[in-house]
């Protein structure tokens, strides 16, 4: 495989390295296009390939117009358009792949690297962790490559220098990008726009709930959010992360209470008692063109996010005012004991007892008979107890894939299939609380998280999502329950896959060494907590270095005392200064270029057995390696050599003709061997 490389010509050679970098460039976006697209795209560089190693002729225009109508045609099928971000994306694609087939001189390929940076950088609209940019920058030391050889022209560098200039130009660029990097300042918003097109909601919570709709997020493992603990996390049974309270059911349906109609009076007013130490912590919230901000049960303190502020409402959900485009990071102070409304009036517990008429009969009256009346009638704690025992004695089970339900859903669920995933346990238990004349009501949101003990930190991902409910006791406020750990405890004790029950496969050995079985101790769950941990630091200090963390390292410079500011002033100084000796003393050792070839010249000779005299100039030089032995084309090569090298050494050129001579000279020296 190497010699079949190096026998390649070098023109040959550079395409195929043009090629290998494009197809690095598209690589990633293959990810985001459509499959006929990648293949398309693909299918004009491997044959460009072709083509090149076996020397035939490139494809007629006539040929590459008809392709490009049909590619934009396609584009034109799968978008509804051919402008915009995604769009304008899968048209670049497509521009480069063809572009391929019809590049013949220089300026060609200086189009198709320059569209290749392009479109490199558009890859920053899908992903923008470290493996990313660990790929874009090996694909920018590829497209570098491969536009050096481009610009040397006719001369045939070897690849060691030109890796070497390379290695030059990202020395001193790396540092220039650095330096701009944190004084340059950024905008408040994306540089492509404050949305994506269509942008969508991608938390996978909504304003409602029905049977099914969180099972759907379970196989997900798409970030939502991180959270940095700057005090002792809570334990793993107690992170659940408020999302969307639920008060309004139709049968079928819970929605946010209050939709389409106003609140009662007096119903936004909230009451609180907070007991204990608080926990703080920072999240990293991900873009989910939504408008939730989520917190640990119960936020004490949110801070507010620039541009962008929030309004709490009466159930303590947290609403931004614009959807969330981006990422955004917030502090938030919680408090794990509360009291939440304990002095609700008899008006204002009317909204969270409310039931449809004539649904789910067998269920409303099972709750009323298990109650009671009078004298006997439980009190609403030994009620709510009385059900969770339920839970717990009949044969429950916890799953993703329920039975199907009928027009009475939760009589299906408790009587019947008694199957299903927590939005059943937590619909249902509402259900039953209500028909007992306790005020209830559905909140949806997180439970858990993946921990990371190196920094305090958690992932919660979209397989975290959960439902639970809240009743209200006098006295006491608003008090969790979840009835979900009357069945599987191990969800909100551990993680979901710990609470599911694991399918015979032989594959179950190897989950549980790689921690996929819920364990903490996997030797894969060890290096994944690491790797969070570095995406999140990556995250935080490179991508998502906001306007504000920016003036504030400028401001920390800026305030430095001034002993400190002259020592770092005066260390930044002495490192230029090494520098510049550095590059002084590297061109003092290198002198003149121009001799330097000639000596280049002096040792390639002697190797063949012709070594110069200490006494010999050019012309006794040429004269003596005429008589020698070589190849005609050889001998031609080294008069030229020497007659040039003379000309430029004791004539009169100027730098433009010393510049040519030297090229000149370089291409020379690879036929005089």
């Amino acid at each position: 495989m190497k010699a079949w490389l190096s026998g390649l010509p070098r023109e040959k050679a550079d395409i195929l390295l043009l090629l290998l970098a494009a197809a690095m460039v598209l690589a990633p976006h293959a990810l985001h296009l459509p499959p006929w697209l990648s293949v398309a795209t693909a299918a004009p560089l491997l044959w460009r390939a072709v083509i090149t190693v076996r020397g035939r002729r490139q494809p007629q225009l006539a040929l590459l117009v008809p392709l490009a109508l049909l590619g934009i045609a396609g584009v034109y099928a799968s978008y509804g358009s051919v402008l915009g971000r995604d769009a304008g994306v899968a048209m670049l694609a497509l521009l480069l792949a063809l572009k391929s087939l019809e590049m013949h001189g220089r300026r060609d390929i200086f189009v198709f690297v320059f569209l290749s940076f392009f479109l490199l950088l558009a890859n920053f609209f899908h992903a923008q962790g470290i493996l990313s940019a660990a790929w874009m920058l090996a694909t920018v030391i590829v497209l570098l490559a491969a536009l050096l050889s481009a610009q040397y022209g006719t001369l045939r560098p070897r690849l060691a220098q030109r890796l070497g200039l390379l290695g030059r130009m990202l020395a001193l660029a790396i540092p220039l990008a650095a330096v701009m990097f944190l004084v340059v300042p950024r905008l408040d918003g994306p540089l492509w726009g404050a949305a994506a097109e269509g942008a969508q909601a991608r938390t996978g919570l909504s304003d409602s709930m029905q049977p099914g709709a969180i099972a759907s997020l379970a196989l997900s493992s798409e970030p939502v959010f991180t959270a940095r603990f700057s005090t002792p996390p809570p334990p793993q049974e107690q992170l659940y992360w408020r999302g969307v309270v639920l008060g309004d059911y139709d049968g079928a349906t819970w929605m946010r209470k209050g939709a389409g109609r106003r609140a009662p009076a007096g119903d936004n007013r909230i009451d609180i008692t907070l007991e204990g130490q608080p926990s703080h912590y920072e999240v990293t919230l991900q873009a989910s063109g939504q408008r939730r901000i989520f917190a640990l049960d119960l936020p004490r303190s949110i801070e507010r996010l620039p541009g962008n502020p929030y309004v709490v409402s009466s159930a303590l959900e947290v609403l931004t005012i614009q959807p969330i485009t981006s990422t955004v990071r917030y502090r938030v102070s919680s408090q794990p004991r509360y009291r939440l409304q304990a002095g609700l009036s008899f008006a204002q517990q009317q909204p969270w007892l409310a039931l449809p008429g004539g649904s789910n009969p067998r269920s409303v009256a099972w709750a009323r008979a298990l109650r009671g009346r009078g004298a006997h009638a439980l009190t609403p704690a030994d009620a709510i107890a009385a059900v969770l025992d339920h839970f717990r004695r009949a044969p429950f089970r916890y799953t993703l894939q329920p039975p199907l339900l009928g027009k009475h859903g939760v009589d299906d669920f408790l009587f019947i299939t008694q199957a299903g995933f927590c939005e059943h346990y937590a619909g249902s238990f509402v259900v039953l609380m209500r028909a007992m004349g306790i005020p209830a009501r559905v909140v949806t949101g997180y439970q858990g998280g993946l921990r990371n003990g190196t920094d305090n930190s958690l992932s919660v991902r979209q397989s975290d999502a959960h439902a639970w409910s809240e009743v209200w006791l006098a006295g006491r406020g608003w008090v969790r329950v979840d009835p979900t750990s009357a069945v599987a405890p191990l969800r909100t004790e551990r993680n979901l896959d710990a609470a599911l029950p694991a399918a015979p496969s032989p594959l179950t050995a190897w989950r549980a060494l790689a921690g996929l079985d819920g364990g903490a101790h996997g030797a894969v769950a060890a290096w994944r907590q690491q790797w969070q941990q570095a995406e999140y630091t990556w995250s935080s200090w490179v991508v998502d270095t906001t306007p504000q963390r920016q003036r504030a390292m400028l401001d920390g410079l800026k305030n430095l005392p001034a002993k400190k500011l002259a020592l770092a002033c005066a260390v930044l100084a002495l490192l230029a200064a090494v520098a510049g000796a550095l590059v002084c003393w590297r061109q003092a050792r290198q002198g003149d270029p121009l001799d330097a070839l000639y000596a280049q010249f002096c040792r390639q000779q002697a190797r063949r057995g012709y070594s110069r005299a200490p006494h010999e100039g050019p012309h006794g030089y040429a004269a003596r390696l005429a008589a020698g032995k070589a190849t005609p084309e050889a001998h031609a090569a080294i008069a030229q050599f020497l007659a040039i090298y003379a000309a430029m050494k004791y004539g009169n050129a100027n730098p433009d003709e010393q510049l040519r001579a030297r090229r000149s000279l370089h291409r020379l020296l690879t036929q005089c061997r």
